[in-house]
């Protein structure tokens, strides 16, 4: 992808030394071509990295000279062949039309309300010489970040932070209400401030949401939803639901496979990532080329802890996808010589602020690492693929039936789950009972939650009070799965988290991740299918076991009853640094810079309470997490300062 820059000055001309700092920064970054476009008060710049057969011919900046317009683009548009007929574009034009131009062929035609019609991952940002307008767009799921600084006059926008500090006036300040929320959040979820990051003078534009700025004023507004409004679909037959769940999420895999470079995909043992595998290595197989994937296992000498409906090591279900697929080079990596702690330096340079994601951090890096190497340019993966393609909650729906009375599909159903999953009906039925009858869920805070925010800090920005009502792990209150599927596609900083990590990893190994599950076509059409062909006959995620049918081996396709873990393994893999750990946790508690941000009293009781060493299945403890996650703010604390 290319990571995208520019400058308006109201009242002056950007110099070439400010926008030459400014593209400075972005030269850890590697790049296939860079250039730029000067307008007086207007600047552009484009780091640009190749990945369609249509990128490589694209110069961007792309300028527009009969209609004053001037384009810089980050962005894989999928709908090519919608836009075309929509916006009558010659056929002798299309093959090697880039994506930028297809969105200024766009705006052109629909103005502010493009976005709308587009699909793909995106961010851009558009000059109107003759209106001096600056307008600009970020994708339905914020697949690609974009941020802004905005001073007396000065607006300035990049894919990453540091560019924008080469602006005057724009200072590496803390935003302490950021930071209050990345850390009184207990679960993987940065912050719900979805405009603001953790520099004060420096915002975001949110998922589905363009900006337009003129005049000297900033306007941000949402164009749309992830999940737009969809009919219920009503097709004649459970064949009929099938057939259309392939059309759909084939035509979103196919069109993620547009690439000058090889494709590779993440593969675990599960039903998301293996669909996406077995749906996009047959197209490939006709252009001929090789799916590229890339699992990660424990270290060979880790005893897994985990109970017995779950797998650490998820390599029988993944080999038996490679066999069963084929047309796939496969990579099983253990990564034996990386772990969360020595991977904290370089992830706070390359994410640009605190991270949550450390049990998987030296995998996620090292998987991209590996296809960089191997000349794959577009990585599939199936990460929102649970609320999406394998979405089908067979106790939330068992729930629902019961508190509508509807006796007999429930005796049916239970009947047929109990056969499946070798559980009688007697210790189904009270769980079930418990779930259809429950009292509204309350938001009393719960109590004995490890949090690693200062209790100053938390009082000075009111952090708890912004949090109340928000589904972020610090309540009793709780979700069943039909309200949690709804919340995942509205709940813009889920998409906002999401989309950061993928940015900011995949320009430093240029190599883009693309998730055909968060798709729109996907989710609006999964989101239009009924429950009951998601449950049934005792089955569960039951639509995509049998579109999957001869796609998957049944191993793999008709298992309920193992699940993937994943990370089970870092505690295990930081062991040997477990004594450097603990020193640094001794020298934060006693840094008073630190100290100011971070809750002393609760890294020290935490510090005890895991022991020393702690144990590896710990990995999951709240403590555990706290100590890590403490260790990467300070590390970034120090950084600021």
């Amino acid at each position: 992808m290319t990571a995208i820059a520019g400058i308006f000055l109201e009242n002056e001309t950007v110099s070439a030394e400010l926008a030459g700092e400014m593209m400075r920064s972005l030269e850890k970054y590697p790049a296939n071509e860079v250039r730029t476009w000067h307008g007086g008060s207007a600047f552009l710049g484009c780091h640009a990295q190749w990945f369609t057969p249509e990128s490589v011919h694209d110069r961007q900046p792309c300028r527009d000279e009969r209609h004053g317009l001037v384009i810089a683009a980050d962005a894989i548009i999928d709908n090519r062949e919608e836009l075309f007929r929509r916006l009558q574009v010659e056929r002798s034009r299309r093959e090697r039309m880039s994506d930028s131009d297809l969105i200024l062929a766009a705006y052109l035609h629909w103005g502010e309300e493009a976005p709308k019609y587009l699909i793909g991952d995106y961010a851009f940002a558009i000059w109107d010489e003759r209106k001096r307008r600056l307008f600009g767009a970020r994708d339905l799921a914020g697949s690609r970040t974009l941020y802004y600084a905005e001073r007396r006059g000065r607006f300035a926008f990049c894919t990453v932070m540091n560019p924008l500090f080469a602006l005057p006036g724009v200072a590496r300040d803390l935003n302490e209400s950021w930071l209050a929320e990345f850390l009184a959040i207990p679960i993987v979820l940065d912050t719900i401030d979805v405009r603001s990051s953790a520099y004060r003078d420096i915002g975001q534009i949110p998922p589905a949401h363009s900006f337009t700025y003129e005049a000297g004023r900033l306007k941000v507004e949402r164009y749309g939803s992830l999940a737009a409004e969809v009919p219920k679909l009503k097709l004649k037959s459970d064949g009929d639901y099938v057939e259309a769940f392939r059309d759909v999420f084939g035509e979103a895999v196919s069109s993620k496979l547009r690439s000058c470079r090889k494709v590779g995909a993440s593969l675990s043992g599960g039903l998301d990532s293996g669909a996406v595998v077995s749906f996009a290595s047959g197209p490939l197989a006709e252009e001929g080329r090789t799916l590229h994937t890339y699992s990660y296992v424990p270290k060979p000498d880790f005893t897994d802890w985990t109970p017995g409906y779950m797998a650490a090591d998820e390599s029988p279900y993944v080999q038996a996808v490679v066999d069963h697929v084929g047309n796939i080079s496969h990579n099983r990596m253990d990564f034996a010589d990386r772990n969360s702690y020595e991977e904290i330096d370089d992830l706070l340079e390359w994410m640009e602020a605190p991270y949550k994601f450390f049990e998987n951090s030296y995998w996620f890096k090292g998987i991209l690492e590996q296809a960089s190497k191997d000349g794959v340019g577009i990585l599939l993966n199936g990460g929102n693929g649970n609320y999406t393609i394998s979405w089908g909650p067979a106790l939330d729906y068992y729930a629902r039936l019961m508190r509508r009375f509807r006796w007999v599909r429930l005796s049916r159903e239970l009947k047929a789950y109990g056969r499946q999953m070798h559980i009688g009906r007697s210790r189904l039925l009270p769980y079930i009972g418990k779930s259809a009858f429950a009292l509204p869920s309350s938001t009393k805070p719960l109590p004995d939650i490890p949090l690693a925010i200062h209790p100053e800090l938390a009082e000075r920005t009111g952090v708890f009070a912004r949090l109340k009502g928000h589904d972020v792990g610090l309540s009793d209150s709780w979700m069943n799965e039909f309200e949690a599927r709804t919340y995942q596609f509205d709940s813009l900083s889920i998409l906002n988290h999401q989309g950061t990590s993928s940015t900011k990893l995949s320009l430093r190994y240029a190599v883009r991740e693309r998730d055909p599950t968060s798709d729109p076509r996907v989710v609006r059409f999964c989101l239009s299918v009924p429950i009951e062909q998601y449950v049934r006959n005792g089955m569960d995620r039951a639509l995509v076991r049998r579109a999957t049918e001869g796609y998957l081996p049944d191993s793999v396709r008709l298992n309920q009853r193992v699940r993937g873990v994943q990370g089970a393994d870092w505690i295990y893999r930081v062991l040997p640094s477990w004594g450097a750990i603990t020193e640094e946790l001794h020298r934060l508690c006693h840094d008073s810079g630190a100290s100011r941000f971070l809750n002393v009293e609760q890294i020290q009781s935490s510090l005890l309470r895991i022991g020393n060493p702690p144990r590896p299945e710990q990995a999951f403890d709240r403590h555990a997490r706290l100590l890590m996650q403490s260790i990467i703010v300070y590390r970034f604390l120090r950084q600021c300062s």
